[in-house]
C-alpha cells in the first residue's frame, strides 16, 4: 500500500486559525516536510505535535521531492506544509503534488489559511473574477512584461510584496498601469492587521515618509472594459476607413459583413460607414 500526500494549510498569523484536521493529520502523519523547519518547530510545539520533519523549500525541491515520493511508495504518509499559509499557493509545493501524481500518489488538500483569499474577501473589490500574481519576477524583463499583461486585465488583481520593495512596486503599477483603486492589506489575521482602501497614488503618498512594515497583499482593481473599448474604438478611429475595410475583405467577408464589422469597432452605425466610404469614393462613384 502507498502512502498519501496530505497539504496542510497552516495560520498565515494567528495560530488559532489552525483546523482540528489539520492538527490530526499532522499528528498521525509519519513526516512532515516543512518549508523552514526552524519556523515549522514553533508551530509543531504549540500543537503538541511530534511527528519528524523534514525541509522542502524551493532550493531543494526537486532532490527532496523524489524523496519523498520514495517515502510514499513505501507506505508512509507525508504532510507538507510552508510557514504559513496553502502549500502550492506561490511555493515549490506545485512542484511535490505534480510528481505525486506522475507516480500514481494520492493526493489531498486540507482548506484552511490563504493570504490572497483573505485579502480579496476583505478588500472591497469585486470578488467574482480575479487573478492572482503573487510576486512579480525579480528579473526586469519579465517583469515589465508581466506588468504589460496587467494593463489590460480586467479581473480583480492580487499581488504579494515584502514590505522593502513596496515603495518601487506600487511606482512601477501606477507607472505601468495607471492609477487604480487598491486595497492594500498588511499583518493579515495578526494584532495589527491592517486593510489601507486607496489608490495606487494615494498608497505611495502614504508610504513616502512612512517606512512599510509588515508582510503586504496589494488587493487592485483591473482596467474597466468601458475604457478598453473606448481605446480600442479610438484606435480603429486613426486608421483610414478603406484599410480597416480592406482587413475584413481580406479575411473572406462580402461587403455587407465587412461594413458592419467596422462599425462594430468604431462604435457607429453600419449606415455611416457607407456614408463616409462613399464620401471618401467621390462624386459619380
Amino acid at each position: 500500500m502507498q502512502g498519501k500526500l496530505y497539504l496542510c494549510a497552516t495560520p498565515i498569523g494567528n495560530l488559532e486559525d489552525m483546523t482540528f484536521r489539520a492538527v490530526r493529520i499532522l499528528q498521525e502523519a509519519d513526516l512532515i516536510a516543512a518549508e523552514d523547519t526552524r519556523n515549522s518547530i514553533k508551530l509543531l510545539n504549540h500543537f503538541e505535535i511530534k511527528t519528524p520533519m523534514t525541509s522542502y523549500h524551493e532550493y531543494n525541491k526537486i532532490e527532496k521531492a523524489h524523496y519523498l515520493i520514495r517515502q510514499m511508495q513505501e507506505g508512509k504518509n507525508v504532510a507538507l506544509i510552508t510557514d504559513a499559509g496553502t502549500p502550492g499557493i506561490s511555493d515549490p509545493g506545485e512542484e511535490l503534488v505534480r510528481l505525486a501524481y506522475e507516480a500514481g500518489i494520492s493526493v489531498t488538500s486540507l482548506p484552511g489559511a490563504c493570504a490572497c483569499v483573505t485579502a480579496l474577501t476583505l478588500s472591497g473589490l469585486p470578488t467574482r473574477r480575479f487573478c492572482f500574481e503573487a510576486f512579480l519576477p525579480s528579473d526586469k524583463k519579465e517583469r515589465q512584461e508581466i506588468l504589460e499583461e496587467l494593463r489590460c486585465e480586467t479581473r480583480t488583481v492580487i499581488l504579494y510584496e515584502a514590505p522593502h520593495r513596496l515603495r518601487r512596486t506600487l511606482q512601477e503599477l501606477l507607472d505601468t498601469l495607471g492609477d487604480r483603486r487598491i486595497t492594500l492589506c498588511r499583518e493579515l489575521t495578526k494584532r495589527h492587521e491592517t486593510a489601507f482602501v486607496s489608490t495606487l497614488q494615494g498608497a505611495l503618498e502614504a508610504y513616502r515618509d512612512q517606512e512599510p512594515k509588515g508582510e503586504c497583499v496589494i488587493v487592485m482593481e483591473g482596467r474597466s472594459r468601458r475604457e478598453m473599448k473606448e481605446e480600442e474604438q479610438k484606435s480603429w478611429e486613426e486608421t483610414e476607413l478603406q484599410a480597416h475595410m480592406e482587413l475584413y475583405l481580406n479575411q473572406g467577408m462580402d461587403q455587407k459583413e465587412a461594413m458592419k464589422a467596422v462599425a462594430r469597432d468604431r462604435g457607429i452605425s453600419k449606415r455611416d460607414v457607407y456614408r463616409m466610404l462613399l464620401n471618401q469614393q467621390g462624386p459619380g462613384a
